[in-house]
């Protein structure tokens, strides 16, 4: 059996087509002289106005997403193993589609400039106990052997410019899948920048 005929087979992989030179990158694509911040399974470029913040998981002390804060907006990153031939992107969409839906928000599929994309309204609790709703756009990008999820908030919901440094801060992403077996959906592991004051 051909690759060809082995990737047709599982769930097509859905990723910009220039995403090899344009990004998200992954590790082997990724211009070896930038001083990206490393943080295990994704490294980032630094950039001005540019805030990262580490998601840990309460239990487990282990970091579970990386949020980016930048251009009023936020962006929610989290890097999973993938398939060599197969995406994750189509299965995650239906997934993140009917967790929204289960907790009463309204979502829509479009076509973004990464592709396919969620655009939702999630219900949220106010800090004075009212409820409201908040914009999120849900992006993903299939590579090789990676998955790169994205969660964007704030300014680059509806606002083109701030959506266009967003999805740029996106694309600039690199992820280090590394050369350990994992199982699909897997979190590739992250971890704290190592030098001190590089975040």
């Amino acid at each position: 059996m051909t690759d060809a005929t082995a990737a047709e087979e599982g769930p097509r992989k859905s990723a910009p087509e220039d995403r090899a030179t344009a990004g998200p990158f992954d590790d082997s694509e990724a211009n070896p002289v930038r001083p990206y911040i490393d943080l295990g399974g994704i490294k980032v470029l630094p950039r001005e106005g540019l805030n990262l913040r580490l998601e840990v998981e309460e239990q487990t002390k282990r970091i579970v997403a990386v949020g980016l804060d930048f251009a009023d907006s936020t962006l929610q990153v989290q890097p999973f193993a993938a398939p060599r031939t197969a995406g994750l992107w189509d299965e995650t969409r239906e997934q993140i589609r009917g967790q929204i839906r289960q907790q009463g928000g309204r979502v829509e599929e479009r076509e973004g400039p990464l592709g396919p994309e969620l655009l939702a309204e999630v219900p949220v609790a106010n800090p004075d106990g009212t409820s409201g709703k908040r914009l999120a756009r849900f992006v993903g990008v299939d590579g090789p052997r990676w998955f790169l999820r994205g969660v964007i908030g704030g300014a680059a919901t509806s606002d083109v410019d701030a959506a266009d440094k967003v999805e740029a801060l996106f694309r600039s992403i690199v992820v280090v899948r590394g050369g350990t077996p994992m199982p699909p959906r897997d979190l590739i592991p992250l971890k704290m920048p190592s030098t001190p004051g590089s975040a």
